[in-house]
């Protein structure tokens, strides 16, 4: 018997990670693989039942089969200082984690990776890429801005705060290679005046 025959014979099929595993390794390492294995196919699964009809493709394979394709699923954050000068965070994407239990939410709608930035004007850009600039809807109203895109298969949403202090009304917006920004001018203060005490 040669000897890869001999390590042929003596292997472990895992079908997740689509590997065969020397059956001499130790059976701790073994047993570690399998529960990570059938944790990931349920975690999965799991996901499969919770994703959006949106999510779900169907894809003939050449050979006949029919498989389901999911996504995409997208998830980030972007840490930043703010005016205070404390980290701020802001999620993005289209899964979010559940607090207080494992597992996360899927959701249709794309949360697009948003920036505030504020000096004299506040400017506030978002990746919204593959969009036509005509599907971008933009509502403002109470010092929120919310962006709202339906266009070719694809699906963002965003509420953004702004500061009290801007002028909605004075918005300027540009939109190019898929970068929305939205500049906002500061209300300007009355002038002040001296009284004349009588």
């Amino acid at each position: 018997m040669s000897s890869d025959e001999w390590f042929r014979r003596r292997r472990i099929r895992l079908p997740f990670f689509d590997i065969d595993i020397p059956s001499f390794y130790s059976s701790d390492l073994i047993d570690i693989l399998r529960e990570f294995e059938r944790r990931m196919d349920e975690a999965l699964r799991d996901l499969g039942e919770r994703v959006p009809e949106k999510l779900i493709r169907e894809k003939r394979l050449p050979d006949g089969r029919v498989i389901k394709e999911f996504g995409p699923f997208v998830y980030g954050y972007s840490v930043s200082i703010g005016p205070d000068g404390k980290p701020v965070v802001r999620e993005f994407g289209n899964l979010k984690p559940v607090p207080g239990r494992p597992g996360l939410t899927v959701k249709e709608e794309r949360e697009p990776l948003t920036e505030v930035i504020e000096n004299d004007e506040v400017k506030v850009i978002m990746e919204i890429p593959g969009v036509e600039k005509e599907d971008i809807q933009i509502y403002a109203s109470d010092y929120k801005l919310t962006v709202s895109v339906e266009s070719r298969g694809k699906s963002y949403h965003k509420v953004v705060e702004v500061p009290k202090d801007v002028d909605l009304e004075k918005a300027v917006t540009t939109y190019r290679n898929g970068v929305l920004e939205i500049t906002l001018p500061r209300k300007r203060g009355e002038k002040g005046f001296r009284i004349k005490v009588e």
